[in-house]
């Protein structure tokens, strides 16, 4: 039961470093109140998320170019397929799908960082230190392992 409760734990903590940024964007004066009300229903505590909403809320935060919009797209989707896949994987333990789920997330997060010019990677170190500090303080359990901003 321990067990189940860390691994539930977990997925709300990667739901939460994903919604956040949306979040926290949106109720900071946003200038889309059609995009506000649209966000929520797609970010849900289930770590599901909608790739091309992150990618919309991304380019307004980092100023995102138009070729670098369709790359990030491509890994958030690409994210999103193997988060549904390893939920599904039941032959895997809850560790090593915790595992996963982190190597995941911290691979699509250093791809998408390698897309960004020097300006973008500041902003984007700075929002991913902000998800670490969050986590850290609501139970996360990784909270450590979070971006490496010396890149």
């Amino acid at each position: 039961m321990l067990k189940n409760l860390l691994f539930t734990i977990l997925l709300l903590t990667l739901a939460c470093m994903i919604t956040i940024p949306a979040i926290a964007q949106n109720n900071g004066g946003g200038d889309s109140p059609s995009a506000q009300a649209g966000d929520a229903p797609e970010h849900g505590w289930h770590g599901h998320f909608d790739p091309a909403k992150r990618t919309e809320m991304l380019t307004k935060e980092l100023k995102l170019t138009s070729d670098q919009q369709p790359k990030v797209l491509d890994i958030l989707k690409s994210q999103q397929s193997q988060m549904d896949k390893l939920r599904s994987d039941s032959s895997l333990s809850q560790d090593d799908r915790r595992s996963k789920m982190m190597d995941i997330h911290k691979a699509s997060n250093d791809q998408i960082r390698a897309l960004l010019d020097a300006d973008q990677q500041k902003k984007w170190d700075k929002m991913q230190s902000e998800h670490g500090q969050w986590q850290g303080h609501h139970g996360g359990q990784d909270s450590g392992a979070q971006p490496d901003s010396s890149q």
